[in-house]
């Protein structure tokens, strides 16, 4: 339940920011519920950082970073599919196709804003929430004395493929980019998140065995080697 809360806060976070979330950031609310999940997974509190001045410095830090940044290109898109490096060669709307198709096998469709737009399957946010949903399903599993190792493959086979690519490369890009008007909290929250991925990604393989899929991406997130298996049905 820790967990899922950690990727349930991490999607928040990496939505396009509201008056009603910066409040919750600014007020420490969001780090003491961020923190409490935190100690649950990492023995320790999450340390936190500084907060934007004002909601407008906290919108125009992300739309710097996520949305228009320098030319006008975001200088880390969350729109995975828009990285080259994570595509390693397929075409975005097959890449999307790909990434849907894990919504799918467990019931899930894109929601409706209130603009009437679908949610793109490959935003971060979106993915981050899955990751969420996963959880949830594993931990009700657990509560009813059912056998979880379906979603724990499902959480293995979707950091490996997706999620911990994309979260490095935003990680990294930010990094790269120091954004001194970034909202320190979201910069901190990402380059957490994209370490933490990796511990997650050590314990699933540790629990149901190693992630093998000769049909992912080459810049596979810690994939185990090619040289292992045959393709399988993962989560069944």
């Amino acid at each position: 339940m820790a967990k899922e809360t950690l990727w349930r806060l991490s999607a928040l976070a990496c939505g396009h920011p509201t008056p009603e979330f910066y409040e919750a950031v600014a007020s420490r609310q969001f780090h003491d519920a961020f923190s409490a999940a935190w100690a649950q997974v990492a023995g320790q509190g999450w340390p936190g950082a500084d907060v934007s001045p004002n909601f407008e410095a906290f919108e125009a830090g992300y739309i710097s970073a996520f949305l228009h940044g320098r030319n006008g290109k975001p200088l880390a898109a969350l729109l995975v599919g828009e990285n080259e490096d994570i595509l390693a060669g397929l075409t975005r709307p097959v890449f999307m196709l790909n990434i849907a198709a894990f919504y799918k096998h467990f019931g899930l469709k894109p929601s409706i804003t209130d603009e009437g737009r679908h949610d793109e399957p490959d935003h971060l946010a979106c993915m981050l929430e899955f990751m969420a949903v996963l959880c949830h399903l594993e931990a009700h599993a657990l509560k009813n004395e059912r056998d979880p190792s379906p979603y724990r493959r499902a959480q293995r086979d979707f950091l490996c493929r997706y999620l911990g690519p994309a979260l490095d490369a935003v990680a990294g890009q930010l990094r790269r980019a120091a954004l001194p008007n970034l909202d320190p909290t979201i910069f901190t929250l990402l380059q957490d998140m994209d370490r933490w991925s990796l511990a997650q990604i050590s314990e699933l393989e540790t629990r149901v065995g190693p992630f093998n899929d000769p049909d992912a991406p080459q810049q596979a997130h810690k994939a185990a080697p090619a040289s292992q298996s045959a393709p399988q049905n993962l989560w069944g």
